[in-house]
């Protein structure tokens, strides 16, 4: 797989009117920077069926995709998450899998009709994700989109599979960090000739006796993020600028 762009889709009405927290974004970030990757969006929606299809469309239209959905899968009228992913990355029709409807069966008994079953109608194409919880399966479709449950407690074993399992792991990024006595204007000249492969951010705060800056070079090469880093240090020294090193990240 080339260099993947990483999506987080949290889908659920009771996230955006606060019925619920978002407990997805933060663990996301941080499994995908245990393992050299970074989000490249994130986007929390209501339980629309357009909306739905929508960002998915818009997700895999962007260089080579990497989406973890969270929420929509199950079996009630609001679950509308495998309709759209058969819309937007299939030909729009859910199918039985026979291995998903035999788990359901397994795990319900008589339970499992008239509607968990409808868990087992799935697009074209896909395949299992095991639940650890209560083993109803989610899934994924080619290796790159994968739909799983709103309840963290089974979604975030599914991430850490994915990671460890199915997506390559990313290269070390190498961050070096300082924070600067000075307005973030003083950095922007060094900023406008960041190499390519260089990512530079300040972010700026105003305190009673001053501004201070935080500036972040970072890339997947460290003598190329550490001689960027050194060209800021060095113009804050030549103007004798108070600064401090913060821990590399």
């Amino acid at each position: 797989m080339k260099t993947p762009s990483f999506f987080a889709l949290i889908i659920g009405t009771e996230i955006l009117n606060q019925r619920r927290k978002d407990a997805h974004f933060d663990f996301v970030a941080k499994a995908l920077a245990e393992r050299g990757h970074t989000l490249a969006g994130s986007f929390i929606i209501e339980d629309d069926p357009a909306l739905i299809v929508q960002t998915l469309k818009f997700i895999a239209s962007q260089p080579n995709p990497v989406l973890f959905s969270f929420g929509g899968i199950g079996s009630t009228p609001d679950d509308h998450t495998r309709k759209c992913a058969a819309i937007a990355l299939r030909d729009g029709k859910l199918y039985e899998h026979p291995e998903a409807k035999k788990i359901i069966e397994e795990r319900l008994g008589k339970d499992a009709y008239p509607h968990p079953v409808k868990m087992a109608q799935l697009p074209k194409g896909a395949q299992l994700l095991e639940n650890p919880v209560n083993k109803m399966p989610a899934f994924y479709l080619d290796e790159r989109y994968f739909f799983m449950p709103g309840f963290p407690e089974m979604s975030h074993p599914m991430v850490e599979y994915i990671l460890e399992n199915i997506i390559p792991k990313g290269a070390p990024t190498y961050r070096f960090t300082l924070t600067a006595s000075c307005k973030e204007n003083l950095f922007i000249e060094l900023m406008e000739q960041t190499p390519k492969g260089v990512e530079i951010s300040s972010l700026p705060k105003l305190y009673d006796n001053g501004w201070r800056v935080t500036l972040s070079v970072a890339s997947k090469d460290e003598v190329l993020a550490r001689a960027t880093f050194e060209k800021f240090v060095a113009l804050l020294e030549s103007k004798n600028i108070p600064y401090t090193l913060n821990d590399e990240t």
